[in-house]
């Protein structure tokens, strides 16, 4: 337990993104406008607007007796026929494109397919997000509460580590961890702590694919110092302050190999500890 802590906490010190998922992007966004994009004079709808519009979706699609039944209200014009052009094209094609990081976060992005940004997974029991690591980037400690992941890196290599549920050995370090090459992956099971790392000087891909279309996620070390400060000192006991900007003020207080391999990296990469 002390030492998944102290890898936590060396989470939050060096260039984190925060996990997905992260909110849809406008390309998704026109599933629910009606204005022809033709139309050079149309104005972007309200966001009130545009939530109601969301909600109405999501309440037909809820609704729906049957999958089929679900695919007629989101793909057709009233089960006559199909919808078609960028209406079609916007309901059924997401573009993984334009991943921005979160706000205050650096080391690289996240952007995701699922229930809300992509309505046709409804039912579907899928979601997919691709993760975009910089130099160094880690993507944070984090669990998914309901979903496996299966994770595929596709350009670069990540490191990655993970911690199943308690009892796994009677002794010693439970971390499950290797790194991934192009082409390689590994499985995250339901509700272990895991992480990714770009050990490298250059930017990392991978494509997590999850089985749920609601996935969800809990940034563990973030969510941790949300609770009462009582419970977070007498579970950690060190140190009692953080600076994640200088690795020397809480060296000691997170595991040698973690150390090493961030200053290895941002020393190859030509990086400070702050980025």
């Amino acid at each position: 337990m002390v030492t998944i802590t102290k890898t936590l906490i060396a989470g939050l010190a060096f260039g984190a993104v925060n996990a997905y998922p992260q909110a849809a992007s406008p390309s998704t966004a026109v599933a629910y406008t009606t204005t022809p994009a033709s139309t050079p004079t149309a104005t972007p709808p309200a966001p009130a607007d545009d939530a109601e519009k969301k909600a109405a979706l999501f309440r037909d699609l809820f609704t729906a007796p049957t999958a089929i039944k679900r695919f007629q209200r989101l793909l057709t014009a009233k089960g006559e026929s199909l919808l078609s052009g960028e209406t079609l094209r916007s309901l059924t094609v997401f573009n993984f494109n334009g991943a921005k990081p979160a706000e205050g976060a650096e080391g690289g992005a996240t952007k995701a397919a699922n229930i809300e940004s992509f309505p046709i997974l409804t039912g579907l029991g899928i979601s997919t997000t691709l993760g975009f690591l910089d130099a160094c980037g880690i993507n944070t400690p984090h669990v998914h509460p309901r979903a496996t992941e299966f994770l595929t890196v596709v350009e670069g290599t990540v490191d990655f580590g993970y911690i199943l549920e308690n009892g796994l050995v009677a002794k010693g370090n439970p971390e499950i961890a290797g790194t991934l090459g192009k082409f390689e992956g590994t499985v995250f099971p339901m509700g272990s702590i895991h992480y990714q790392f770009n050990p490298k000087c250059e930017p990392a891909t991978f494509v997590a694919a999850l089985n749920s279309e609601d996935p969800g996620t809990s940034q563990v070390a973030q969510n941790f110092f949300n609770l009462n400060a009582g419970v977070i000192n007498a579970t950690l006991g060190f140190p009692k302050t953080i600076d994640g900007k200088n690795i020397e003020e809480f060296r000691k207080a997170i595991p040698v190999n973690i150390a090493q391999d961030i200053d290895n990296c941002l020393a190859k990469c030509k990086k400070s500890g702050g980025y």
